[in-house]
């Protein structure tokens, strides 16, 4: 998992939970329906053709408004590898590390369809569509750790015989 590669998917600046997935849907408790509703208003043919693997780029304050626990699983659901944004919304960070979605605050020139590869451990992120490259901070190791575990839940129970 340290290293990402994916296609791109541009979003705007204060993207919030209700925009990843609206409210009307949170009652659905199956994944796959729920998750066939993420970014609609924004892009309604998102969740039908974004591939596991692909990457969003977005603006500024990314997953801003309620604390919904369900928009960082619905896009890590649908197969989407990691969020970059200059800047995330504090409980969005923090939610998406505890299911196991990598957020990287950067400032990336990408374009809807780029390639992007992401080093989490060399914090390094080359576009390969133009060759930009931006220096990001690396991940920690018990960042990665978390990450490539799943999740925070599922980094404890693998764990919690160690200590």
């Amino acid at each position: 998992m340290k290293i990402l590669e994916g296609q791109v998917w541009t979003f705007r600046d204060h993207v919030d939970t209700d925009v990843i997935i609206p409210g009307r849907y949170l009652r659905i408790l199956d994944l796959d329906e729920m998750s066939s509703h993420v970014m609609e208003g924004e892009d309604p043919d998102f969740a039908s053709q974004v591939k596991n693997g692909d990457i969003i780029v977005a603006g500024v304050n990314f997953g801003c408004g309620s604390s919904r626990e369900q928009a960082p699983v619905a896009l890590k659901h649908l197969g989407v590898a990691a969020v970059v944004a200059p800047s995330f919304a504090r409980i969005f960070y923090r939610n998406a590390i505890n299911v196991g979605l990598p957020v990287i605050m950067a400032d990336v020139e990408a374009e809807k369809g780029d390639i992007l590869s992401i080093d989490l451990e060399a914090g390094i992120i080359l576009n390969k569509s133009n060759g930009k490259k931006f220096e990001i901070q690396p991940f920690q190791n018990f960042m990665l750790e978390i990450l490539e575990d799943g999740g925070l839940v599922n980094h404890f129970l693998k764990n919690r015989g160690n200590s």
